[in-house]
């Protein structure tokens, strides 16, 4: 994004961001593409026009610094009056120990790093003393102010000066002590947002609208709309009832599939068709007085009583005697506030950041107005322990430990842990485990020719004591001889950050088969989520279904497109027939056949071959000289666009059941005749230009397959999809999409923004820390939040099920009934181990989805006398496999004197 200001070079002011106006702004779509799709083109426009001020350059202040620089902002100041520590390594990733030996101030330290995360934010520092008696008249040049590790005293004065001045200067204030975090926002007291939720509005098509005060619209097919009674809806495409075409009205939900839209009696009536859209509608919100929790009210009355923060292990604070509060959490809090636990400094970095985006773009709805995070459950059991297991040891863990303990520190230190992440996929846990130095195999990609290590080299950089083994392997059955049941030994947890749910379901499996505690993470957008999967605790991601990805039938992508969706759908399968597909057909079939001379040969013989007249469809096309490619893109443009229109039905046909034809949501197509003076033909028709000219080689029996790669702007597959996609939606007058749109839902990009990412990777690996204290069932937590809201949901980890066979004997997914075999072992054998190890008969034997023994089929008595190793036939390698068993029902009576069925 070329964003107003490009010169990232190091600059010292005093408060003094650089005087700079607002070029005509390009953004940089290598860079923004996933941001992009989250915030929109308006709201990173106006970031690249805001100024910041960010106090504090402690590790929740960095995390901070991180996000903002890599949303895209035009300036940003870092501000710090504090030198380097050794303390200061164990939350601040982008300090070193040469800034400790040589005492450099923070934000003189950090600034190079945080400048190089984009090129195109200027980055200032300043170390001039901020306080009481400072003039703050030189925040008067910035949008936005953020303070971090300020007394509450400055806090309060800054944000009086920030609220009163003209216009309103966007202020938060961010603390992190110990085990408790707060974010506080104050946007002035009238704050638009165009957008709260930032959900993209879907079309929705109508079943009827009725004549009536009010009208009452039903959706079609039973599809649930979504809505809420006070917002608005446009109308487009409605027959009969014309007039509310373009019209926006409000409504009133009456069920999840009707709503209200007011008096319709003057109305003509409906007749068919139509579809309505939710309408943004700007908020207004305003923020109240200074509202604040007792606990952390009394830290900040002892800091300025004292000067300080309670010392490490010390007494609970004194509480002010009006305010019921959790006496646990004053203790926790009175024991921890020196110390820094780097997950929530990076979730409520994360969570400040979003509410610094949002104070300069008015992009989704702000903070309202205090945020407190705590992880007490990870403290509570370790309040027994003494004051000297918390005490500082002079190393970059003493901020961590005064938090969690001596003996948790190394417990962590020994952790060993699988990352399994994605290219192109924003991992959400890459940057936190540096601070408790485990041993990493740290990424796994599911992509080798996307996968770039500096991540490893990074996190090395970050923490030179940490251990990181880096992979390029894809992690499936295929390498299971690599990641086998030897290598998953070894490990304590496994954590995953991966971007489908086929590749979750896999490492969920392993992760189950070898008994290892699996936390799994990811984010959409403002949206993340966290889910903790620990042995004999909880249940696995295999354990719930997500509902399957509803798939376009291809009756609509053939003849009936109705959405945009539908149409860019059908140009990626264009895409994958012309350039991948057919290219691969030809390919194979040559492989097999030595020449054309000896294939025309045997096809004089009247002989068939597989594939042959695809293959000489394809020759016969083959282009000798440019004009041949333009010759066959007109003939691929009629072919599309012209003559393979069909219309069934004239336009006002009725079916045998009396209801038109073409109605909502079919849409009659339009051929397009070509013409050169329009441009979006021109387009086309040079786009199509591709099939010929990027698929064949020099060599006459060989072509090159293309695979769709949305990312390369100069290989045209975007072109194409683009263009195919918008001539069609022209022909079914269905709005054309823009090329950012498209390319989206063609390569199915999952929008990304680092605010979320942080805020994932700090709820995660506070997670880690309970899996490796051994936790109770109780302490663990799986998350859901929406920043853009927001709202952040923490609930119970699903509880395992067991399953009860009979009295004496249940089961869960963690359990494991071990058989032990030799080569002559059978069938038989395995059925008589099961019945006198565990009393029970087998009645089916399954191995993956093959059925090896079940009585009621045809020959499988036969089988009995089979051996194990003749009816599976394992690997060379395979030391054991996984078999599934049945049993027959069985009625048993449990203590409380009811019957039950196994």
């Amino acid at each position: 994004m070329n964003l107003s200001y490009t010169d990232s070079a190091s600059r010292t002011s005093e408060f003094s961001p650089p005087e700079m106006s607002a070029d005509s702004m390009e953004i940089d779509d290598s860079l923004y593409s996933r941001q992009r799709y989250v915030l929109g083109d308006s709201a990173m426009q106006q970031m690249a026009q805001s100024s910041v001020f960010l106090s504090g350059m402690g590790g929740l202040g960095v995390e901070i610094a991180k996000n903002i620089v890599l949303a895209g902002v035009k300036v940003l100041t870092l501000h710090d009056t504090k030198l380097c520590e050794t303390w200061d390594l164990g939350s601040n990733f982008f300090l070193r120990q040469d800034d400790v030996l040589t005492q450099r101030n923070r934000a003189l330290a950090v600034h190079p790093r945080v400048a190089e995360l984009n090129p195109y934010v200027h980055v200032d520092t300043s170390s001039s003393s901020l306080d009481l008696s400072t003039d703050l008249c030189f925040l008067k040049r910035y949008q936005c102010v953020i303070l971090t590790e300020a007394r509450l005293s400055l806090q309060k004065k800054i944000n009086d000066f920030c609220h009163f001045h003209q216009p309103p200067i966007r202020f938060i204030g961010c603390d992190a002590y110990g085990i408790c975090v707060r974010v506080f926002c104050d946007f002035g007291d009238q704050f638009e947002v165009s957008d709260p939720t930032g959900e993209e509005a879907k079309e929705m098509f109508i079943q009827n609208i009725t004549q009536g005060n009010p009208g009452v619209v039903t959706c079609m097919d039973s599809r649930t709309h979504g809505l809420q009674t006070g917002q608005s809806v446009l109308f487009r495409e409605v027959n009969g009832m014309v007039t509310l075409n373009g019209t926006a009205r409000q409504v009133t939900v009456l069920s999840p599939y009707s709503f209200a839209v007011g008096d319709t009696s003057c109305l003509q009536p409906y007749a068919h068709g139509g579809y309505f859209l939710l309408v943004k509608t700007p908020r207004t919100y305003s923020f109240a007085p200074l509202q604040i929790h007792a606990a952390m009210l009394a830290l900040d009355a002892f800091q300025e009583q004292h000067n300080r923060l309670p010392n490490i292990g010390s007494l609970p604070l004194p509480l002010p005697l009006q305010a019921p509060v959790n006496s646990e959490l004053v203790r926790c809090l009175s024991r921890t506030a020196q110390g820094s636990l780097p997950p929530l400094a990076a979730a409520v970095g994360g969570i400040a950041s979003q509410e610094v985006l949002k104070a300069l773009t008015g992009k989704f709805a702000p903070l309202q107005q205090w945020f407190y995070l705590d992880a007490i459950e990870v403290v509570k059991p370790l309040l027994s322990l003494s004051a000297e297991e918390f005490s500082p040891r002079g190393d970059r863990y003493d901020g961590l430990r005064a938090c969690i303990g001596e003996t948790m520190c190394l417990e962590l230190h020994k952790l060993r842990v699988f990352m399994v992440t994605t290219p192109h996929y924003n991992n959400p846990c890459c940057h936190n485990p540096h601070c408790y130095n485990p041993h990493c195999y740290n990424p796994h990609c599911y992509n080798p020719h996307c996968y770039n290590p500096r991540s490893a080299v990074a996190t090395l950089e970050i923490n030179p004591e940490m251990q990181v083994d880096a992979h390029l392997n894809k992690v499936c059955p295929a390498t299971e001889g690599v990641y086998n049941d030897l290598f998953y030994s070894r490990l304590h947890l496994v954590v995953t950050a991966l971007d489908n749910v086929e590749a979750r379901r896999y490492v969920d499996s392993r992760s189950v088969s070898n008994q290892k505690a699996l936390l799994d993470s990811g984010t959409m957008g403002t949206k993340g989520h966290t889910e903790i999967i620990v042995p004999n605790l909880t249940e696995s991601y295999n354990s719930h279904r997500d509902p399957p990805e509803e798939e376009i039938p291809f009756c609509t992508l053939k003849s009936f497109p109705a959405v945009i969706e539908h149409t860019i759908q059908w140009a990626r399968d264009k895409f994958e027939s012309a350039f991948a597909h057919k290219p691969t057909i030809y390919n194979m079939f040559w492989q097999t056949h030595s020449s054309a001379e000896a294939v025309l040969q045997r096809m004089q013989q009247r002989e068939t071959l597989e594939g042959a007249f695809q293959v000489v469809k394809l020759l016969s096309r083959r282009p000798s000289q440019w004009e041949h490619c333009i010759i066959l893109a007109r003939l691929k443009f009629d072919k599309y666009f012209k003559r393979k229109v069909t219309l069934p039905p004239p336009p006002h046909t009725h079916t045998h059941t009396d209801s038109l034809f073409w109605q909502s949501p079919k849409r009659p197509p339009s051929p397009i005749e070509f013409d050169l003076k329009d441009s979006l033909q021109l387009e086309g028709t040079i786009d199509t230009l591709l099939t010929p000219d990027c698929v064949w080689t020099t060599e006459r029996l060989r072509m090159s397959p293309r695979m769709f790669e949305k990312d390369d702007d100069l290989n045209g597959h975007m072109d194409f999809v683009a263009s195919a996609s918008s001539l069609r939606a022209r022909m079914y007058s269905i709005e054309v999409a823009d090329r950012l749109k498209t390319k989206r839902i063609a390569g199915k990009i999952i929008p990304a923004i680092a605010t979320a990412t942080a805020a994932v990777a700090g709820l995660v690996s506070l997670e880690l820390v309970k899996v490796v204290g051994g936790y109770g069932f109780e302490s663990f937590n799986n998350c859901f939040f929406n920043l853009a809201i927001p709202v952040m949901v923490l609930t119970e980890a699903a509880p395992v099920k067991r399953t009860q066979i009979r009295e004496d004997i249940s089961f869960s997914i963690w359990d494991r009934w071990t058989v032990w075999g030799h080569q002559h072992f059978s069938l038989s054998d395995f059925i008589n181990a099961v019945l006198v190890n565990y009393g029970i008969e087998p009645t089916m034997v399954v191995h993956g989805v093959k059925m090896l023994y079940v009585p009621v089929m045809p020959g499988h008595n036969k089988r009995l006398k089979l051996t194990m190793q003749k009816l599976i036939k394992p690997s060379v390698d395979r030391r054991y496999v996984d078999l599934t068993v049945s049993f027959a029902p069985e009625y048993y009576f449990s203590p409380d004197g009811d019957a039950h069925t196994a």
